[in-house]
């Protein structure tokens, strides 16, 4: 019997679209430019406590300002790494290891411009002093070496930053108690009965010696940083001791 009726009805059924490749590659992209960047925002903070370093041991003011300058600096680029960051958890919304990604360069960008905003406080008492030394000749030493300690510090948290380098970052823990040793030498000098200097020298290499500590302890905290990103492993990021022991005279 031949159809009579009327032809059924043919509904078009629209697939919903495929998340676009150059998308996910875009978001890849910019998930490892907040690496990159970490990276160079080391690389400031290391010259900033070398050019530091010698201004304070040279009393070279030029040098000093110039350190100082970075400060706007290193304001910028972190800012520019937590808007991409943000961007990121809005629009992205990842899981997993990106999450750890996206969290790690918040923390660790953080760390870095402390790194920065230490540096610089070296080369505030530079210029503080000028035309004066600031380090009497018996510790410049120890100082020379926490500068070496902190650029080498600095310069090993951007490579674990750029290669990811589990096991460069758990090495720096060890490299970072020769700044703790530097630091006890130094209250160790401040202390003799053999200081001569008066209080106001010894006021101000207190403070420069907890600046160059700290410094390092932020180098090690973005090392540990990248552990959580790799690994998940959640060891932490201060460095600094539940408590402090002053050297005994």
């Amino acid at each position: 019997m031949p159809f009579t009726g009327n032809p059924p009805e043919v509904r078009q059924v629209t697939c919903p679209p495929i998340y676009p490749l150059y998308m996910r590659e875009a978001y890849q992209i910019r998930l490892n430019d907040l690496g990159d960047h970490g990276a160079r925002m080391c690389q400031v903070a290391s010259d900033a406590l070398r050019d530091a370093t010698k201004a304070l041991l040279t009393a070279d003011l030029a040098l000093a300002e110039k350190v100082i300058a970075t400060d706007v600096q290193l304001d910028e680029m972190r800012a520019s790494s937590e808007t991409v960051a943000f961007e990121i958890l809005a629009l992205q919304a990842p899981v997993a290891s990106d999450l750890r990604a996206v969290v790690s360069a918040l923390w660790i960008v953080a760390d870095l411009q402390r790194m920065g905003a230490l540096a610089i406080h070296v080369a505030k008492a530079a210029r503080r002093r000028h035309p004066a030394q600031v380090i009497p000749t018996e510790v410049r030493p120890i100082f020379e070496r926490m500068g070496r300690v902190g650029v080498h510090l600095a310069d090993q948290a951007g490579k674990v930053l750029q290669e990811r380098d589990i096991e460069l970052a758990r090495v720096m823990e060890s490299e970072d108690d020769l700044m703790d040793d530097l630091h006890q030498e130094m209250f160790a000098a401040l202390l003799s009965p053999n200081w001569t200097h008066g209080v106001e020298p010894a006021v101000d290499l207190s403070l420069l010696g907890r600046f160059y500590e700290r410094f390092a302890d932020h180098a090690v905290a973005v090392a540990r940083r990248v552990v959580f990103l790799v690994t998940g492993e959640n060891v932490g990021g201060d460095t600094t001791p539940t408590a402090f022991t002053p050297p005994e005279r």
